[in-house]
């Protein structure tokens, strides 16, 4: 056990629950502050494409002994189930049998995950702003919204994991030598949901991530175990298909009407809810460093929000705070040194994750219905099948191992520069599985 420190977890999402259960673990006392009213009391009205908890997430919540109650609210999924305007539905599996990426609604899961906290021991105080954090002093300056009511509290130490649009992440970027950029896409979404069937039953199958590829913008839908889909529409702000050009009830159903005909019979209140709904936008945020001294530290979408395109920004959170933990087995109450050495492992994996989700995107919206691009993973998963040792498929190396992901970055631009090359061979559609492409892949792996 650490020496006991009173502690601040500024931001009670999903990475300030988690992060709060270790902490309290570590027999630290912790207080959880949010802007936000209790989620657990009100209707969730948090804006989100539902989670895709993979490998590494499983892993940060089995290491405190809480995965298995968040297994309970999760539905695996297989395979992509591709939907296009021209042939019927189609499956491409995400990995091995059995190798499943988990579609869990986020509000269930962050009510769930408070629920834990406070069983652990953590005390969570909502409705408490932060104004302002003394960073030297490791101190919070909270209270009400309309600053009426504000009081300093002092900690030892304190956690940003308060989002991409971190307050305590803004307080930092006022130092000097700190660097800070954020991106936003020219694509935006827009949540809407298929009901399920009357006796309760999903209307798709369950236990795949649907995907309606469209180029510039895309449909998905991912299931909860309540029969229902969360749904998601991404696409470009301004164009010609835009959310900007549809404007009018007329357009927004003869929209879906052209590119997603079958939707409309499944979603009754498509038109109300498409304008009831907010459009939200996507952004890349990157800084460093993530610590000041050994008083506080960024976590999660506080310090690397990413766009949701590889299914892995809830993932990288949690681990995050798996590698924090393994540093303080090491480094014990040298809080300096755990930090330093969390800033430096931890941000180039950050960056590569979030180069591999912008990439993602393309895949996703175009590539999953190109028939090269159909062929391409074909090649792999054989290959793979052949040659375990000696080729690990990008997305499974990201989704369903634990290894960083700046080698699965810099091993996918490996892999990608040798496939480009096999796809060069004479005829490759027709010889695809010969003993040749086998033998051409070893000779571009081995040069």
């Amino acid at each position: 056990m650490q020496t006991p420190k009173n502690i601040a977890v500024v931001g009670s999402g999903l990475v300030g629950s988690l992060l709060a259960i270790y902490l309290v673990k570590r027999g630290h006392k912790v207080d959880v502050y949010d802007r936000r009213s209790d989620i657990r009391k009100i209707e969730f009205s948090g804006r989100s494409i539902n989670l895709a908890m993979s490998v590494r997430g499983w892993h940060a919540l089995d290491e405190v002994g809480v995965g298995d109650a968040i297994r309970k609210i999760a539905i695996p999924l297989y395979k992509r189930a591709i939907h296009t305007l021209d042939k019927p539905m189609y499956f491409q599996p995400y990995g091995k049998e059995n190798e499943a990426i988990y579609s869990i609604s986020r509000g269930a899961l962050n009510k769930m995950m408070i629920d834990l906290a406070e069983e652990a021991g953590a005390t969570f105080i909502f409705d408490q702003k932060i104004w302002d954090v003394d960073l030297a002093e490791a101190t919070l300056y909270a209270g009400s919204a309309d600053k009426s009511e504000r009081k300093a509290y002092k900690y030892d130490l304190v956690f940003g994991a308060d989002g991409a649009f971190s307050r305590v992440r803004h307080k930092m970027q006022r130092r000097s030598m700190f660097n800070y950029s954020q991106e936003f896409l020219e694509t935006g979404y827009k949540e809407l949901t298929i009901p399920a069937n009357e006796d309760g039953s999903h209307k798709l199958d369950k236990n795949s991530f649907h995907i309606w590829p469209r180029g510039e913008f895309m449909f998905i839908a991912m299931p909860n175990t309540d029969g229902s889909f969360t749904c998601t529409l991404f696409m470009p702000y301004k164009g010609i298909n835009s959310f900007e050009a549809l404007d009018t009830e007329e357009k927004v159903h003869a929209f879906f009407e052209e590119h997603f005909p079958v939707i409309l019979e499944d979603i009754p209140n498509l038109v109300k809810d498409f304008f009831n709904h907010p459009t939200s936008s996507l952004v890349t945020i990157k800084c460093f460093p993530w610590t000041y001294w050994d008083k506080v530290a960024l976590i999660g979408d506080a310090a690397h929000a990413i766009v949701p395109f590889y299914g892995q920004g809830m993932n990288v959170g949690f681990e995050d705070i798996t590698e924090l933990d393994g540093l303080i087995d090491q480094f014990g109450d040298d809080w300096e040194a755990i930090f330093n050495a969390y800033e430096t492992s931890r941000k180039p994996n950050a960056d590569a994750i979030a180069e591999l989700s912008f990439r993602n995107f393309m895949e996703m919206s175009t590539k999953t219905a190109d028939a090269s691009f159909i062929l391409r993973k074909k090649i792999e998963a054989k290959f793979f099948n052949e040659y375990p040792d000696q080729w690990v498929p990008l997305y499974s190396r990201v989704t369903f191992s634990r290894k960083p992901y700046a080698e699965a970055l810099e091993q996918g631009d490996k892999q990608r520069a040798i496939m480009d090359e096999v796809m060069k061979m004479p005829n490759i559609h027709d010889n695809w599985e010969s003993e040749a492409v086998t033998q051409r892949i070893l000779e571009l792996l081995s040069a």
